[in-house]
């Protein structure tokens, strides 16, 4: 731009003085070019406007208007079935919040119950284990051979997200 380059004075009515001698312009030059920029980027808006406009009707002679009613029409039914799908699913969640703030405290108390029992039998397993190892040395032929094998324990662990 030339204002980024050179310093620029316009003043109404005098001659631009700029630091280029040879360029000289009035007032009213500058200010007709700028008027006519103006005209020249409201004629490219109304050519394309018009230009749309061609197109448009171009594109409603590709297809007819009972398709084009058809596809409305289908739109709408398609929109009624969305909007009402939209309002069963949220009733249902409105119903499941409810149902799950009902029962969230059964939920947590049994939770804590059953991982009570599981360490108690964990325990009672540990227990067993030792007294049978206990007897074993007390007692060699109390328990057949293949009872001492190691058992591996297949018990699912339920703490442990798979």
């Amino acid at each position: 731009m030339v204002s980024n380059i050179w310093e620029e004075k316009v003043v109404r009515g005098s001659a631009v003085t700029t630091s280029l001698p040879w360029l000289k312009l009035k007032a009213e030059e500058v200010q007709f070019c700028w008027i006519e920029k103006k005209m020249s980027s409201e004629k490219e808006s109304e050519s394309r406007k018009l230009g749309s406009e061609q197109i448009s009707r171009e594109f409603k002679t590709l297809v007819s208007s009972n398709d084009l009613h058809s596809l409305n029409h289908m739109q709408h039914t398609i929109l009624g079935r969305l909007q009402d799908s939209n309002a069963v699913l949220s009733h249902f969640n409105d119903f499941s919040q409810h149902c799950y703030a009902e029962i969230s405290g059964d939920i947590a108390r049994n939770t804590r119950v059953l991982k009570s029992v599981k360490s108690d039998l964990d325990y009672i397993f540990q227990k067993l284990r030792s007294m049978k190892s206990k007897i074993m040395e007390t007692y060699p032929d109390a328990f057949p051979e293949d009872s001492m094998s190691e058992v591996i324990d297949r018990r699912p662990d339920l703490e442990m997200p798979k």
